[in-house]
C-alpha cells in the first residue's frame, strides 16, 4: 500500500500521463503527417539548392582549371580553397539527402503506426453557486425527474464528466475491415483536484466489429452488414442533447448485425444484449439477469423508424405460487415498496427523422414510445427491474433545431409522458415539459444563449421510496454568455460559459421526498438564483 507521502508523486505521475494522452491528440493524425510532409519538402529543396550550388562551383573549378592551364601563376592557396569549398558542398549535400531519406521513413512508419486509430472525447466541467453555498441542480431534478422528465442541462449542471474512447481499425487481404473500440468514463461531484476517493472510473464500452465481410459480397442483402460482439452503446442511439433526455438508449453485453437491406428502402439492425439488476445476495436470485432482444427497422431513405424490443428476466420475479401480494425480503425478491417486480416486458417505438427543418437548416424529429412490464422504462430500455409486471407507459418527443436569421438560432423540444402501476399497483405518473434554446450569435467567437423551461406534473408515487404526491409546475430560465472557437452551429465545441439561472416552482412541489432536491431543508418555492461557469467539449 502506498503511503500518503507517495500520493504528490502519483499526482505527478498521473499528469504526466493524462497530458501526453489527452493533450497529445490535440493535433490530429492528418496534421502531425502534414507536418511531416512539409519539413521533408523543405529538406528536399535545400537538398537541391545544395546540389545545384555544388554544380556550379565545379562549373567554376573547371573553368579555373582551364585558366591554369593558360596561366600558371595562379596561386596554389587559391586552388586549394576551392577544393575545400567543393568538398564541403557536397558533404552538405549528402547529409541532407541522408535527413531527407530519414523524415520520410519516419513518415511512413507512423502512417504504419497510426493507420485507423482514432481518439475520441466528451467531457464537461464547471461550477455552480447559490451564493451561499454550492448550488442543486442537475437536468433531472424537478420530482418528473424521477421517471425522466428532464428541464434542460444549461446552467444546471454541477459535476464534471468525462469519456474517452479509443478505437482501431484495420483491413485484411481479401478486404474484409475490422473495428476494436475501448471507452472509460467518469464522473464526479466534488469540485477538488484529487478525486481517486470518489471516482466512478468505468469501462463503459469494449467490443470488436467485422464490416464489408468478403463472405458476405455475394449475398446482396447482406454486402452492407456490419456483425458485432461485446460490451456497448446501440449505433442508432439518440437523445436530446440540450435537453439531456435520450430518447431511445440501448446498451449491454452482448452481439448482433447492422444495415441488413432486405431491399434498397428497408434496412434493419438485430441484437440480443444482457444487463444486470444486481446481486441481491441469495443463491437463487445472485445476480439477476435481464436479456433484451430487439429488432430496429428503417424506411424510406432511414426517415421512419420501428424499433421493437422483447425482455425477460425470469429470476426477477420469484413470488410464491403465482401470488401478486405484497410480500416480505424474507418471502422473495422485491422492490423498494415489497412488491414482487416484473418478469418479462416489451418495448416500442415508432420514429419520423427529417434531415432538415421542414425545408431549412437544421433537423426535426419526432417519437412516440411505449413499454409494458419491464419496457415501462421506455429510455433506457430493460434497465429498470423495479418495474411490475402490469407498468405502462406511453411518451411522445418532439424536437428539432435551425436556423431564424442570419444572427440566430432556435432549438425546441416538447415531451410528454404518462405512466401508471410502475412500482405500486395505481401508481400514476404525469408529466409535460416545453424547452427551448436560443443563440444569438454576436462575434465568430461569442455568442449569448438563452434556455426557458416549463415542466408541470401530476404524480401520485403512492409512497414508493418515500416518495409523495406531486401536483404543480416548475419554470427556469437561464442566461449564457458563451464562448467557442467558431460560433455557426448548435454542435460545435468546446464551448465556456458563464452562467445564472433562475429557479421556480409551486409550492405543492417542495415535499416530494427526503431523498430528494424538493424535500430538502432551503430548498423551497419563492425562486432560487445560480451562478456558475461550466466548459463543455466532444470531438
Amino acid at each position: 500500500m502506498h503511503s500518503a507521502a507517495c500520493r504528490p508523486w502519483a499526482g505527478l505521475s498521473l499528469l504526466f500521463f493524462s497530458t501526453h494522452l489527452l493533450a497529445a491528440p490535440a493535433l490530429s493524425v492528418e496534421e502531425r503527417l502534414a507536418r511531416l510532409e512539409a519539413r521533408t519538402v523543405a529538406a528536399e529543396r535545400r537538398a537541391v539548392a545544395a546540389e545545384a550550388d555544388a554544380a556550379r562551383l565545379r562549373r567554376e573549378v573547371e573553368r579555373l582549371d582551364r585558366q591554369f592551364a593558360i596561366n600558371s601563376s595562379l596561386p596554389t592557396q587559391l586552388q586549394l580553397s576551392l577544393s575545400e569549398r567543393v568538398a564541403q558542398i557536397e558533404a552538405r549535400q549528402q547529409s541532407l539527402e541522408t535527413r531527407t531519406s530519414t523524415l520520410a521513413s519516419s513518415v511512413d512508419s507512423i502512417e504504419d503506426l497510426t493507420e485507423g486509430f482514432s481518439f475520441g472525447a466528451y467531457a464537461r466541467s464547471g461550477m455552480m453557486t447559490d451564493g451561499i453555498g454550492g448550488g442543486r441542480g442537475g437536468p433531472n431534478v424537478t420530482p418528473a425527474g424521477s421517471i425522466g422528465g428532464s428541464v434542460g442541462r444549461l446552467g444546471n449542471e454541477v459535476d464534471t464528466y468525462v469519456e474517452a474512447k479509443f478505437s482501431k481499425e484495420t483491413q485484411a487481404s481479401n478486404g474484409t475491415r475490422s473495428k476494436y473500440m475501448f471507452a472509460i468514463a467518469d464522473g464526479v461531484e466534488t469540485p477538488n483536484d484529487w478525486t481517486s476517493g470518489d471516482s466512478s472510473l468505468n469501462v463503459r464500452q469494449v467490443y470488436a466489429e467485422l464490416s464489408h465481410l468478403a463472405s458476405f459480397q455475394d449475398i446482396p442483402m447482406l454486402r452492407d452488414a456490419t456483425i458485432w460482439a461485446g460490451k456497448r452503446f446501440d449505433r442508432d442511439n439518440y437523445d436530446i442533447h440540450w435537453l439531456d433526455r435520450g430518447i431511445v438508449f440501448l446498451a449491454g453485453t452482448g452481439g448482433g448485425i447492422y444495415d441488413v437491406r432486405p431491399t434498397d428502402g428497408w434496412r434493419l439492425n438485430a441484437s440480443l444484449m444482457s444487463r444486470s439488476y444486481g446481486d441481491f445476495g441469495t443463491e437463487t436470485n445472485k445476480d439477476i439477469r435481464t436479456y433484451v432482444a430487439t429488432l430496429n427497422q428503417y424506411f424510406d431513405d432511414d426517415r421512419w423508424q420501428l424499433m421493437l424490443s422483447a425482455i425477460s428476466s425470469g429470476q426477477n420475479n420469484d413470488k410464491l405460487n403465482g401470488d401478486k401480494r405484497k410480500l416480505s425480503d424474507e418471502d422473495s425478491r422485491v422492490n423498494k415498496a415489497g412488491f414482487s417486480p416484473g418478469e418479462k416486458g416489451w418495448h416500442g417505438m415508432f420514429a419520423y427523422h427529417r434531415p432538415d427543418f421542414f425545408g431549412g437548416e437544421g433537423f426535426f424529429k419526432t417519437a412516440l414510445l411505449y413499454g409494458k412490464g419491464l419496457g415501462g422504462e421506455v429510455n433506457t430500455i430493460g434497465g429498470d427491474g423495479e418495474l411490475l409486471d402490469e407498468a405502462e407507459t406511453l411518451r411522445l418527443a418532439i424536437y428539432g433545431h435551425t436556423r431564424l436569421n442570419d444572427d440566430w438560432r432556435i432549438a425546441p423540444a416538447l415531451i410528454a409522458e404518462k405512466s401508471k402501476n410502475r412500482y405500486v399497483p395505481d401508481d400514476d405518473y404525469n408529466y409535460l415539459t416545453f424547452n427551448v434554446r436560443l443563440a444569438n450569435e454576436l462575434s465568430s467567437n461569442f455568442e449569448m444563449l438563452y434556455e426557458f423551461t416549463w415542466q408541470t406534473m401530476d404524480l401520485d408515487a403512492r409512497d414508493y421510496d418515500g416518495r409523495q404526491t406531486a401536483n404543480g409546475d416548475f419554470w427556469k430560465i437561464t442566461f449564457a454568455p458563451t464562448f467557442k472557437a467558431e460560433t455557426g452551429d448548435f454542435f460545435t465545441r468546446p464551448e465556456l460559459r458563464l452562467f445564472a439561472t433562475y429557479m421556480n416552482w409551486s409550492k405543492d412541489l417542495d415535499n416530494f421526498s427526503t431523498k430528494d432536491d424538493f424535500g430538502q431543508k432551503g430548498f423551497k418555492s419563492g425562486g432560487v438564483w445560480q451562478l456558475g461557469v461550466q466548459m463543455e467539449t466532444w470531438f
